[in-house]
């Protein structure tokens, strides 16, 4: 034998011995199987009870997906009701401008906001209105139909508009079963007959449209007046 033979013969003599890779002995065996049959299966449901719940927690996940309601974009939506989505009782309403300043106050007895038209109807209101040039208007009826910021008012059922007198001015008053007045732009119209008084000054008509900007006010139908000759100026 070669001196690298015998080399070999050591380095594999110094080695490790390989591991037993034997089954267990029978006797374990054995003694698995003398155990009583409840036990057996015990044994057997705990060692695949991690796997029988991974599989129905994916099954859950799977039912929920496929049971998911999906949102459909294309389905038309319900046209709403004309029903009040909240009444007030006894309030009051502000508005202010911008700077600050307080443009309209509406009160009411009742009020009731209709979603479908973003309106508000108002029984027994009381408005009062402060113009760009400080002049209060007050306006009273039994019903008022408003948009939804209040800049425009439909008052039906005795329906009353006086702007405060200035010093130049008389009080100057509308009348009417119906009066339209938007408060932004300070114009009352009214396609019903009206009546409108200033002073001693008294016109009838079976319409009008009255711009306090430009104090200009247009009759239409049939008109007749009672005129004053007061010194003061006429709208």
């Amino acid at each position: 034998m070669s001196s690298a033979d015998k080399s070999l013969v050591e380095a594999l003599s110094e080695t490790a011995p390989m591991p037993d890779l034997a089954l267990p002995p029978p006797v374990a065996q054995a003694e698995r199987l003398r155990l009583p049959w409840t036990s057996r299966v015990a044994d057997t449901v705990s060692t695949y009870l991690p796997v029988l719940l991974m599989a129905v927690l994916a099954l859950g996940t799977w039912w929920l997906v496929k049971n998911t309601p999906v949102l459909d974009n294309n389905r038309p939506v319900a046209p709403l009701r004309h029903e009040p989505d909240y009444t007030m009782r006894e309030f009051t309403v502000q508005r202010f401008a911008a700077a600050g300043a307080l443009r309209v106050q509406i009160e009411g007895d009742e009020m009731r906001h209709y979603p479908d038209t973003d309106t508000l109807e108002i029984d027994n209101p009381r408005i009062r209105a402060t113009g760009a040039d400080g002049r209060i208007t007050v306006a009273t009826a039994r019903k008022a139909l408003s948009n939804g910021n209040g800049s425009e008012v439909q008052l039906s059922g005795g329906a009353h508009v006086v702007r405060e007198a200035q010093a130049d001015e008389d009080v100057l008053e509308f009348r009417g079963e119906f009066l339209h007045a938007f408060l932004a732009t300070e114009q009352v119209r009214s396609h019903l007959p009206v009546i409108v008084t200033q002073g001693a000054t008294e016109i009838r008509a079976d319409g009008m449209k009255y711009d306090n900007l430009t104090r200009v006010v247009e009759f239409k139908g049939r008109v007749r007046a009672v005129l004053s000759s007061s010194g003061r100026k006429s709208p």
